[in-house]
């Protein structure tokens, strides 16, 4: 079977839309003007020699999704088989051309690139196919915007943005020209291109000072929970797998919930009553999605590195979807970059609602044992909180004991990292009944009164 020829797929709206302008039906009557809402694209790719085309292909169906969220209509697509991207213009120079005749020939007025474009392949494109190009980057991080809603995820996004934007700023006509100089300032003077790259950069410093308070709050409230040994599960995922769904199903939230890429930016966290009596704290993070573009990850790196806190990674898989195992590779990346990929962690297996019960089956065995579930119709939920409560750190328990009061910092400890029920100073020490975690019931073993739990238990696993 041969390769399709290298030339521009439309999609079906825009063959609809050509194939009536051509019959001459559903011509726009006089006097009444035609606006276009949202931008019309088409999408272009390469595909190397070592790449299969189904592989291109869905990558671009994931990047029309982004469009799609993003906002404007995809019209059609171009692949070039290439062995590598050209310098001046990503594709090949005759490729150029014929892109130019499709994109006027749809009335798209926009170029859409699968990879990050260099400076000079975006302003050499933009020259020669005289509309507007954007890559794939620029296309998340816009939906990163129209999504960020809290203080920090706004600052990460348009941190992210300007790191992308300063190496791309370029002066067209009079924004190259000089400054008007004075006394002491004549000579070459400054172009604004140069005053607007100092102004991004001390906008970018700003931003990285917010970032940094930011996330110095956020560690203070991470840890009072860590005080109070609240354990804490991070849920993780490629973009659209369920996440939110699933921590509204097993916290009882009202997080937001939709159907589109990077609905949720912000990191929430919500209270989990689990088996056993047992009370958890699970977070929502950001999706990830293939070529998460590098200034994201670092504008965002505060906030993944919250999973660095967490107990347990909750490893959510929409197994409904036809690329689910890529999808979990590319988290196992992103997880890897920012030093998570060694916590413990367990596969959540989603969406088993929609997917097909052997792929879902077979998909488990290939990616390891995991618990399979529903968000939206609550299968599985059960189980997996207890699969939740028995990978969790064990609970606080009591501990009575007598601290000599040269060992005050075990008293002291008894109160950051627990909690003191009853506290009497005596003759010969400081009585104390309080809720403890392990390392600190270990610490108050040697004074114990009528025995301690947390011994007993360590007793019973040496044995």
């Amino acid at each position: 079977m041969t390769e399709p020829e290298e030339t521009l797929q439309l999609s079906r709206s825009a063959q609809r839309r050509l194939n009536a302008e051509r019959i001459g039906d559903e011509a726009p009557q006089e006097g009444v003007a035609i606006f276009r809402p949202v931008e019309q694209a088409v999408l272009v790719a390469i595909q190397a020699p070592a790449q299969l085309r189904g592989d291109v292909e869905a990558s671009l169906d994931e990047l029309e999704l982004l469009v799609d969220t993003a906002g404007p209509e995809v019209l059609g697509r171009l692949i070039q088989r290439r062995e590598h991207p050209d310098v001046a213009t990503f594709v090949g120079r005759g490729k150029v051309d014929e892109l130019a005749e499709a994109l006027q020939e749809v009335g798209a007025d926009a170029a859409i690139f699968n990879e990050e474009l260099s400076p000079a392949q975006l302003r050499n494109l933009e020259e020669r196919l005289k509309v507007k190009v954007l890559d794939r980057t620029i296309v998340i991080l816009d939906i990163f915007a129209q999504h960020a809603s809290s203080r920090e995820g706004k600052a990460q996004v348009e941190l992210a943005q300007l790191t992308y934007l300063l190496p791309r700023l370029r002066g067209w006509g009079a924004a190259l020209s000089r400054q008007a100089g004075g006394i002491g300032t004549r000579g070459p003077g400054e172009t604004q291109l140069e005053v607007d790259r100092r102004k991004l950069n001390r906008r970018i410093q700003k931003l990285r000072v917010d970032l940094r308070e930011f996330g110095k709050a956020r560690r203070v409230k991470s840890q009072d929970r860590e005080r109070k040994t609240v354990p804490t599960v991070a849920l993780v995922g490629y973009t659209n797998a369920g996440k939110s769904t699933l921590l509204n199903r097993m916290a009882g939230a009202d997080l937001l919930v939709a159907d589109q890429l990077f609905a949720t930016l912000d990191t929430t966290a919500r209270r989990v009553d689990l088996p056993r009596s047992r009370t958890a704290v699970a977070t929502d993070t950001v999706g990830f999605v293939r070529k998460l573009p590098t200034q994201l990850i670092e504008a965002f790196k505060s906030t993944l590195e919250e999973t660095l806190r967490a107990d347990l990674l909750l490893h959510v898989v929409d197994a409904s979807h036809p690329e689910a195992e890529a999808q979990a590779a590319a988290v196992d990346q992103v997880l890897a970059e920012i030093g998570a990929d060694h916590m413990p962690r367990l596969l959540v297996l989603n969406k088993a609602d929609v997917g097909d019960p052997l792929e879902v089956k077979r998909l488990a065995r290939r990616l390891g044992d995991g618990i399979v579930v529903s968000a939206l119709t609550g299968e599985g939920i059960e189980e997996l909180l207890d699969a939740v409560a028995r990978r969790l750190p064990a609970a606080r328990q009591r501990v009575e004991a007598l601290v000599p009061y040269g060992r005050g910092d075990l008293v002291a400890r008894a109160h950051e990292e627990g909690e003191v029920l009853a506290e009497e100073h005596r003759s010969d020490g400081t009585y104390l009944v309080a809720d403890v975690g392990r390392e600190s019931g270990l610490a108050l073993g040697p004074f114990s009164m009528n025995g301690n739990p947390w011994v007993r238990e360590r007793e019973a696993q040496q044995a």
